[in-house]
């Protein structure tokens, strides 16, 4: 069932070529789907564009010593399912040359265990705990992006963005919350094999069910039950939605439509309440009026539930968590990575709403100041991953830091040079 590559890929020898002119800027990046799979290309243009380093394995999580790395392990959820992943994987691979790495959501590799001489290998790419291998950072490579697409993947051979990786073929599968389906990391099998088995990826996948099966089990036996709870996500291009948690941990998905969004972010926003009126001027300062908003409401309590939404004034009953909230607070704190973590993009970048509209503007620029203050400070990683989302395509400011920048290497200033000519052309 295993072949040495994917069919309609080029062999080994020449994919690396491919790379190599990738790389240096002899291969024009949209002709790269004629020359390798699609999800691969994609992979390599947003790793060239984000300015990995393809000289370089995973980055070293800054700051992150013994205590720290052992604090993080036991805040993160796949923690109670260590000794499952143990079971399936890594006893069968103590022998047989394979590497077991469980990552957190954001890419960081909580654990890396299976054969000694290969884990001792791993080490020589940054493959060790406590490195990050999310995609933005470590370019192409099975469990970041996996992480990055939420799908199931495997990576051979010279398909890695980074040189060093290049020897290992990966195969990694995402893990998913069993109750709320929030992505919470990623199980990956890493072997110096050119093989991509089909039955490696058959033996991770059924893993990760059993992980997730593990994980819903450990919440139904638990002596308190799952709260109760609803998270609303409005960040990005994505329809917005709401996931509704209840009271026996089950969760329950709603698509909202562009409207019942706008008028659950005023509530999370305003609550005291907001009348009829005051409601219908936030939404529209033209057309909408109290009979429209009371057709809307009594519409979103059929989707959401009566239980959510007061009356006179409209009010939210239970609070409704939202990755709004979850930047504006870490921003907050202070905390700008953990804040652009969560920045999916724009605030409901459809809506016409003036409130939601300048709470959009209020929200970008806050953002994007944090940013670049940080990036003054020495911090380049923060300032690469804010011009890597749409917000900062166009940001002229935030691209001459980044070409100036004294911790930006050659290539990643080469990038922005580039970027900016690019911008004054558009611009004439």
């Amino acid at each position: 069932m295993g072949t040495s590559r994917t069919k309609g890929s080029p062999a080994g020898s020449e994919l690396r070529v491919v790379h190599q002119r990738f790389i240096a800027g002899e291969l024009d990046a949209n002709k790269l789907d004629s020359s390798v799979r699609p999800i691969i290309a994609e992979s390599w243009r947003r790793s060239l564009q984000t300015g990995v380093d393809p000289d370089r394995g995973g980055a070293q999580t800054e700051a992150l010593g013994p205590v720290t790395l052992d604090q993080m392990r036991a805040g993160q959820p796949l923690a109670a399912a260590l000794p499952v992943i143990r079971k399936l994987l890594v006893e069968d691979a103590r022998d047989s040359g394979v590497v077991v790495a469980v990552t957190g959501a954001d890419g960081t590799l909580l654990w890396v265990e299976g054969d000694s001489d290969a884990v001792g290998r791993a080490e020589a790419m940054n493959f060790v705990p406590g490195a990050n291998w999310s995609e933005r950072s470590a370019g192409t490579n099975a469990p970041g992006t996996a992480l990055a697409l939420d799908r199931e993947l495997q990576i051979h051979g010279s398909e890695h963005f980074s040189r060093l990786v290049q020897p290992w073929t990966c195969t990694a599968v995402p893990v998913h919350d069993p109750a709320s389906g929030r992505l919470i990391g990623c199980i990956d099998l890493t072997e110096d094999s050119q093989i991509a088995s089909a039955q490696t990826l058959a033996l991770v996948r059924a893993t990760v069910m059993a992980i997730e099966n593990h994980l819903a089990l450990q919440r139904l036996t638990a002596p308190a039950p799952a709260p109760a709870g609803a998270r609303l996500s409005v960040l990005g291009a994505d329809r917005p939605r709401l996931v509704m948690i209840g009271e026996d941990g089950r969760p329950s998905h709603h698509t909202l439509t562009g409207r019942h969004a706008d008028i659950l972010v005023l509530l999370t926003r305003h609550r005291e309440g907001l009348s009829a009126d005051h409601l219908a001027m936030l939404l529209d300062d033209n057309d909408l009026d109290a009979v429209t908003i009371r057709v809307e409401m009594s519409r979103l309590r059929r989707v959401i539930g009566a239980q959510y939404v007061a009356s006179r004034p409209y009010r939210l009953l239970e609070p409704i968590d939202s990755d709004l909230a979850e930047v504006f607070d870490a921003l907050g704190r202070g905390d700008i990575e953990t804040a652009l973590s969560h920045y999916g993009g724009a605030l409901l970048p459809q809506s016409v709403s003036p409130a939601i509209a300048r709470l959009r503007t209020e929200l970008g620029e806050s953002m994007r100041n944090a940013v670049l203050s940080a990036s003054a400070a020495g911090n380049v990683a923060l300032l690469r991953r804010w011009l890597a989302l749409p917000d900062g395509r166009d940001d002229r400011h935030g691209w001459q830091l980044l070409r100036s920048h004294p911790g930006a290497d050659a290539v990643t200033k080469a990038q922005a040079v580039g970027h900016l000519a690019g911008l004054d052309a558009e611009l004439g």
